[in-house]
């Protein structure tokens, strides 16, 4: 069956990813609310494993999704931090320093309001869940509802997103890691060498990185940090720099006498001539995104997503400080510390904003930076084994995205009427060319 035209282009724009990640999420919650619950909890327990031998791995199917289909989620985040770093926005530091630093304010602020409402409880350990923000929800709710032309305040939050997810990256692999087997951790840095050296000689056929990358997320696993981190390095090591421009010139000479040769053999010479002009990593990203978009993403939120919304659990939930922690350290933490630091940053003349974006639309965009949904509900998978306390955090990060997309959105789209991004600013008007001034 093949897609409209329409269908497809709706499913290529990040709107269309937030949208099967709400359906996903949405089935979850009908799903662990449905009589058939029980069969939802038994299906992702159910045991799975790979076996060669007598070597085999064997997890259930939450932690197949939550440890292999998220790597390739993470290598995404990896990627497209590696892509902004090496020819992207992130190079240049004065568009970088504002949304940094309110990444920064939107890690800092979140995790101290948190730990201000649970602190000297058990559920202290879960400040992590609030750090991230959802990089697909917020860019597909500002696609979908947010002011129109958003292409310079989506620029801004996409940074802003994936500094912020830098950090949360490290917290996850620095504090949510109980132990550490030494020889398979050793096994993982010599596999993180070769990568290195298979970047520094500018090797760009993609089946030497993927090897690697297969055999590092089973050494990481294997060494009990979070088998995802594997995901992240891949990202960040797979070359992503244009190639150069020498190697460039012979490839497209190549190239044209291949073609003009013709011949079957000849066209697919042509074929991996061109691919070697592209960079290794926007080729991976190409092929992992529309899986990490529309198909990981998706299935972790039916997964993870899947909470009781009882009237006994939603007021245990709401009684308990770990779930008013969570939603409140979401929405007002990053709402204060985004636009706090983002100010600082502007007052001190460290940055600029981007295009026409104004005070105000960093002040929606920081509100709706509030959505902490994937990595939030990763990161309490990782700190809590109680499910009960597991099942607050859930219902803490579900509230808190809730509240921050929707007045995230309104905000944006008032302040989008007022202040719009599409028209030029007003030029004052000039005065007419008199004799005195002409005769100047």
């Amino acid at each position: 069956m093949t897609l409209a035209p329409t269908v497809r282009t709706f499913l290529a724009t990040e709107a269309g990813s937030a949208v099967v990640l709400l359906a996903a999420t949405a089935a979850a919650l009908v799903w662990a609310n449905s009589p058939a619950r029980d069969a939802y909890t038994a299906l992702w327990h159910t045991p799975a494993g790979l076996y060669v031998g007598d070597l085999g791995i064997e997890l259930d199917l939450q932690h197949w999704v939550n440890d292999l289909a998220m790597a390739l989620f993470f290598a995404v985040v990896g990627l497209e931090i590696n892509r902004e770093a090496t020819r992207g926005e992130l190079r240049d530091p004065r568009a970088v320093a504002v949304p940094a630093l309110g990444a920064l304010g939107g890690l800092l602020v979140p995790v101290a309001v948190f730990l201000v409402l649970n602190a000297g409880t058990e559920a202290a350990r879960g400040w992590g869940v609030v750090m991230s923000t959802d990089t697909a929800f917020l860019v597909g709710v500002l696609a979908l509802f947010g002011p129109r032309c958003p292409d310079r305040l989506r620029l801004f939050l996409l940074t802003l997103a994936i500094v912020d997810d830098i950090g949360a990256i490290l917290a996850m692999a620095v504090f949510y890691t109980d132990h550490v087997d030494l020889r398979a951790l050793t096994v993982a840095a010599a596999l993180v060498a070769a990568l290195a050296v298979l970047r520094v000689r500018g090797v760009w056929r993609l089946a030497p990185y993927v090897v690697v990358g297969l055999a590092l997320w089973v050494a990481v696993l294997a060494s009990g940090v979070h088998a995802t981190i594997a995901g992240v390095l891949v990202g960040l090591l797979v070359p992503t720099g244009l190639p150069h421009e020498r190697r460039r010139a012979e490839v497209a000479t190549r190239a044209r006498r291949f073609l003009s040769e013709g011949g079957v053999d000849h066209e697919h010479a042509a074929e991996v001539a061109g691919r070697a002009a592209v960079p290794t990593g926007d080729r991976l990203q190409r092929a992992l995104h529309p899986w990490s978009a529309y198909v990981v993403v998706p299935l972790f939120g039916l997964a993870n997503a899947g909470v009781r919304l009882d009237p006994a659990t939603l007021a245990d939930a709401f009684g308990s400080r770990l779930t008013v922690g969570v939603a409140v350290a979401l929405v007002v933490g990053n709402a204060v510390g985004i636009t706090g630091a983002a100010t600082l940053a502007l007052r001190l003349g460290l940055g600029d904003l981007p295009g026409r974006v104004r005070w105000g639309h960093l002040l929606g965009g920081a509100v709706l930076a509030g959505i902490g949904f994937t990595i939030s509900l990763f990161i309490a998978q990782l700190a809590f084994d109680d499910p009960v306390l597991l099942e607050r955090a859930k219902i803490g990060v579900l509230t808190g995205s809730l509240v921050a997309a929707v007045a995230g959105s309104v905000l944006l789209r008032w302040l989008g009427e007022r202040l719009p991004l599409c028209t030029p600013p007003r030029l004052p008007p000039t005065l007419p060319d008199l004799p005195w001034r002409s005769a100047g």
